[in-house]
């Protein structure tokens, strides 16, 4: 399984953007996913991960509230929908995924694949 990650851009503080994490294989529907970012100089931290029920979403406190993150199996897609956007949410945003049915999955040794990143900017 590849995961290709896209959507990033630049965007003004208090606008919006849509991230995709887009599938190559056959069994999305078998993978649990997240979303981790990681800002210049810093650690990569999690953001947002979904298990295989569509509605299952956890947020990371920072992002609660904001951000929304969904699943299209047909589609094999994940997206990030990034609302409300602040300077401190500039980083590269990477989508993972896993094998399994799993609610919380808030570590990055948790998942087994990895996307290449998409950056985020968020001016001031």
């Amino acid at each position: 399984v590849q995961l290709q990650a896209s959507g990033g851009g630049l965007v003004q503080a208090g606008g919006s953007l849509r991230l995709s994490c887009a599938s190559s294989g056959r069994t999305f529907s078998k993978l649990s996913m997240g979303w981790f970012r990681q800002a210049p100089g810093k650690e990569r931290e999690f953001v947002a991960s979904i298990a295989w029920d569509p509605s299952s979403g956890y947020y990371a406190a920072s992002v609660k509230g904001r951000f929304t993150i969904s699943r299209d199996n047909a589609k094999n897609t994940m997206y990030l929908q990034m609302n409300s956007l602040k300077p401190e949410d500039t980083a590269v945003y990477y989508c993972a995924a896993r094998y399994g049915n799993y609610y919380l999955l808030a570590r990055e040794e948790e998942y087994a694949m990895w996307g290449q990143g998409t950056q985020v900017t968020v001016s001031s």
